[in-house]
């Protein structure tokens, strides 16, 4: 397969000489150094030292190795023309016991990231938080305590003050929907809670820390930060339509990507098309609706597939179930996701119909597949063909109209891919995690080659 920067009408400039182009990283999945220059524990440090939560016994203490070679990967992704670069604070890093002391040298550390990334170019883009809650606010509830909210207050205020006079594009949160239902309710995330009881008080903390977060950022940075949040989404279809089948999919469609942004936006909770959300009420105090507003410079969509549902009687609260991919003989990544680029598309139309929306960004979206190193290459054709193909359904839903502004890859290196180890990668850099050796695959060489065109 030849790769090329253009395809047909498809080029970096049809998108528009202001449209961000980046790629993304999670703290957690590629510092290492877990216990290092003061570091807390987070719940993720906990978790995955659990035995037969990580695929293969996969440890996270190295990782990538980044929070030593920043430089190195800074400099890759200048290398590759990449001008925005997404990456997190660990909340335990600057912060060990989640609130009260702060640790200079992890607020060294991340000023030492930020100032590289500006010195090389890269504008660095923040997010604030990306799961790795502190274990010492997990032992007093974490998520499922209301104290919570003034808890990540304080985090948001101590990453304003230290890195607010450099860091211009803040984002607050990372898919949400992700850290308290993998977390809080099927317990294959950390802290490996369960039920319904640990969910319904993790999501109505969460929306409201990031909210407040919103708003401590706006106050404590007034005329120089744009701020958002990010949300992960699927594409739902039903398996077919029969009532049944598509009254399942609008309940999976309502919880996965509806529960969360709606209440951000002033519409409250969705729960007319998701009636198990009205046992939330009893989490719900006078002024909590008004307090989940705030009004975003831009929301952050991660999509990587669809899903089809069918009706299911077994399932609880929602009688749907979703029909795995690798049953109807249709494309897969590494993690068993469609690859269905009509998704982004799709979802970007869907999101786009939110009026008080006031811009969208791709902020995550990428592929794992195996790749295979010979004679120091990386010949990734599948990864490049997705991305491109993703990229293209990005440009029509621009071209009809949506107000989508950027497009970030997940992710730079391959990494630490929560409990799924370190198996799947995700990268446009292959990562020999025995020596920390990088090659750039040719999915990142293509990527770096269409932002320069």
């Amino acid at each position: 397969m030849e790769l090329t920067t253009q395809h047909g009408d498809f080029n970096r400039q049809n998108f528009g000489d202001d449209f961000i182009w980046g790629v993304a990283t999670a703290a957690f999945q590629v510092e290492g150094s877990c216990d290092c220059d003061g570091k807390g524990e987070s719940i993720w440090d906990v978790f995955a030292a659990k035995r037969g939560k990580i695929k293969n016994g996969d440890k996270p203490h190295i990782a990538c190795d980044f929070y030593n070679r920043y430089k190195e990967d800074i400099d890759l992704i200048k290398q590759l023309n990449i001008p925005n670069f997404r990456f997190s604070i660990s909340w335990s890093r600057i912060l060990p016991s989640g609130i009260g002391e702060i640790n200079q040298l992890g607020i060294d550390h991340y000023n030492r990231v930020i100032d590289y990334c500006l010195e090389q170019g890269v504008e660095p883009w923040v997010t604030v938080y990306h799961w790795d809650l502190p274990q010492a606010l997990e032992a007093k509830g974490g998520w499922t305590n209301r104290e919570v909210v003034n808890w990540f207050s304080e985090f948001v205020r101590v990453c304003a003050n230290n890195f607010g006079h450099k860091v211009k594009n803040w984002m607050v949160m990372n898919e949400p929907s992700v850290f308290t239902g993998a977390g809080y309710f099927l317990g294959v995330h950390a802290p490996g809670r369960l039920g319904l009881g640990n969910f319904l008080p993790a999501v109505h903390h969460a929306l409201m820390s990031i909210a407040a977060g919103g708003r401590i950022l706006r106050e404590l940075l007034p005329n120089t930060a744009e701020i958002g949040t990010t949300f992960s989404c699927s594409y739902i279809e039903p398996k077919s339509d029969k009532p049944r089948d598509v009254a399942a999919a609008n309940q999976v469609n309502t919880l996965l990507n509806r529960l969360y942004i709606e209440p951000i936006l002033g519409l409250g909770y969705p729960e007319k098309d998701l009636p198990v959300l009205k046992k939330m009420k009893k989490y719900i105090r006078p002024g909590d609706v008004e307090s989940m507003q705030f009004d975003f410079d831009f929301i952050g969509v991660q999509l990587y597939t669809r899903e089809i549902v069918e009706y299911s009687f077994l399932t609880p609260y929602i009688h749907a179930n979703i029909v795995k991919a690798k049953k109807r003989n249709v494309p897969l990544t590494d993690m068993g996701w469609e690859v269905y680029p009509p998704s982004i598309y799709k979802i970007l139309k869907q999101f786009n119909q939110y009026t008080n929306i006031r811009k969208l960004y791709i902020t995550e979206n990428g592929a794992a597949f195996p790749d295979e190193v010979k004679d120091d290459v990386v010949n990734d054709v599948k990864r490049t063909a997705y991305l491109q193909e993703y990229l293209q359904q990005v440009l029509k839903a621009k071209k009809e109209g949506c107000k989508v502004s950027g497009y970030f890859v997940w992710t730079l290196t391959d990494n630490f891919e929560w409990a799924e180890g370190y198996n799947p990668r995700f990268g446009l850099i292959h990562v020999n995690f025995d020596t920390q050796k990088r090659i750039v695959k040719s999915s990142g060489q293509w990527y770096g080659d269409f932002i320069k065109a």
